[in-house]
């Protein structure tokens, strides 16, 4: 595990990395929504960090827990659908988990991420396998206890795993078996997130 401190800079840079990231891929997060979904992840995620990175920069937070409910507040305010609701509580819910700490450890880290990934699967009524962001941020929070690298790569495979399932929850379960085949963009967009937190951890 890495023994990289996390103070609320870092965890600025986290949300300001993801938000680059998903402004990158949203055109293919929305392309993969077309096949399954209200083809529109990618311009929602999109406008979502883009008012989180701007809300950091208007007034950052003093602490790491602190920069994670301002962007989950951001995300639940801006993002529509059912990503807003989702995201912001597993941002809101890992902040929670942090405290008011000034700097937390990769292993706290891990600990309030669990809470966030708990929290969501709680919110959707939903389990890793139902092809949602679960499938991605299930397997990245557990493999964080190896590294940050492991949990980037583990999310990976996780969203990669959804295209052959059967979705079981959200939208994309209306389509029933002709939603097997297509990638979830929900897991696409939270494996983002795992590669935005291996890049600034190094």
């Amino acid at each position: 595990m890495s023994k990289t401190a996390f103070d609320a800079a870092l965890i600025v840079r986290w949300m300001t990395v993801s938000a680059a990231a998903v402004d990158r891929e949203a055109g293919r997060l929305t392309e993969l929504d077309a096949a399954i979904g209200d083809a529109d992840h990618g311009s929602n995620m999109q406008r979502g960090f883009t008012a989180v990175v701007k809300a950091l920069e208007t007034e950052p937070p003093a602490t790491p827990g602190a920069v994670l409910i301002t962007a989950g507040r951001q995300l639940i305010s801006t993002v529509g659908g059912a990503s807003g609701p989702l995201y912001g509580t597993l941002l809101r819910r890992s902040g929670k988990g942090l405290g008011e700490a000034p700097q937390v450890t990769a292993e706290e880290l891990r600990a309030g991420l669990q809470a966030g990934v708990e929290a969501v699967a709680r919110l959707g009524g939903a389990a890793p396998g139902d092809k949602t962001m679960l499938d991605a941020l299930a397997p990245g929070v557990e493999a964080l206890a190896v590294s940050f690298d492991a949990a980037a790569e583990a999310a990976e495979r996780g969203a990669l795993a959804t295209v052959p399932m059967l979705a079981r929850k959200g939208r994309a379960s209306y389509l029933g078996e002709r939603s097997i085949g297509h990638q979830d963009p929900g897991a696409t967009s939270s494996a983002l997130l795992f590669a935005a937190l291996a890049e600034v951890a190094k």
